[in-house]
């Protein structure tokens, strides 16, 4: 497990406070959190739920939240556990001490993803030049999670208040994604500059 008192640099942080809010698309950056990623039987999820303090969803692909945490169905049998601004080796501590002797796997992958925010009226148009997945809402409603890719990298996405997406990607991997919306949003703020100069 890594050192978590190792600062770690949110490398989208940059490109977040470099970005023009706009009202089409807003890139946000999140907060910190523990993740984990979880596997067990029936008899485990229950003791994890218990432990983590929040019930695990048992409907396909949807997530649920309590506070500052939340859990998303990734699988008939895996969760992704994330808690913001929590310690993650003393909430792994117990939600491991609480498994032990059941058959199950809990890893902690903390370091190994960063997550943020996509919002805007043109969110969908962004994130489709990257993820090939029909996100509009009849397709993709407010409450629902899943796998899948961006700008062909692995993430996981979830849809969030309207119109709003979280996602969370791997940290050596978000380079890569942010050069693949770099030019929708570009357009999309020539769109904006060009309103506004025509209304002026």
């Amino acid at each position: 497990m890594l050192d978590s008192r190792i600062p770690r640099l949110n490398v989208l942080m940059t490109l977040a406070l470099k970005a023009r809010v706009i009202p089409y698309a807003n890139l946000a950056v999140l907060p910190g959190a523990a993740k984990f990623s979880f596997r067990g039987c029936s008899s485990a999820v229950a003791i994890a739920s218990n432990a983590f303090g929040l019930k695990l969803p048992q409907a396909a692909c949807r997530f649920t939240t309590k506070g500052a945490r939340s859990a998303l169905w990734l699988g008939p049998d895996e969760w992704l556990l994330q808690a913001v601004g929590e310690a993650s080796a003393e909430l792994f501590a117990r939600i491991d001490g609480a498994l032990a002797g059941h058959p199950c796997a809990l890893v902690d992958i903390s370091h190994r993803s960063v997550g943020f925010s996509l919002s805007g009226a043109k969110t969908e148009y962004v994130l489709n030049h990257g993820c090939p997945l029909d996100l509009s809402k009849v397709r993709f409603p407010i409450g629902m999670c899943t796998r899948t890719v961006s700008a062909r990298r692995p993430s996981c996405l979830r849809g969030w208040r309207p119109p709003c997406f979280t996602s969370t990607s791997g940290v050596p991997l978000l380079p890569m994604c942010g050069n693949c919306w770099t030019k929708p949003v570009v357009s999309l703020r020539h769109s904006a500059g060009s309103i506004g100069s025509s209304s002026a």
